[in-house]
């Protein structure tokens, strides 16, 4: 029997559930001015997956990379969600 789609898939899960707050408390703190940071985390996990050998990991690795990189349209709609009232705003 082969597990790799049921690790991989339930390690994805975490990953985004991980990113969903993550986005939450960047935009809070810092604003949506950060993206650049999501994209140079992304694209180096994107990269260093090509040259990892282990096919879970490598995988692993690729979902955070493109998670990372979701995660500056959701910095820009969490903005949104913030202006429309449905999150704190930072008093600052």
């Amino acid at each position: 029997m082969n597990f790799f789609g049921i690790v991989i898939g339930l390690i994805a899960f975490f990953i985004i559930g991980i990113f969903h707050p993550i986005v939450i408390k960047t935009e809070y703190y810092f604003g949506k001015k950060v993206w650049p940071v999501f994209l140079v985390v992304g694209i180096f996990c994107l990269l260093i997956s090509i040259f990892i050998n282990d096919k879970i990991i490598s995988a692993i690795i690729g979902v955070l990379g493109f998670s990372s990189i979701w995660s500056i349209h959701e910095l820009i709609e969490q903005e949104e969600r913030v202006n429309k009232g449905w999150f704190p705003k930072n008093p600052r």
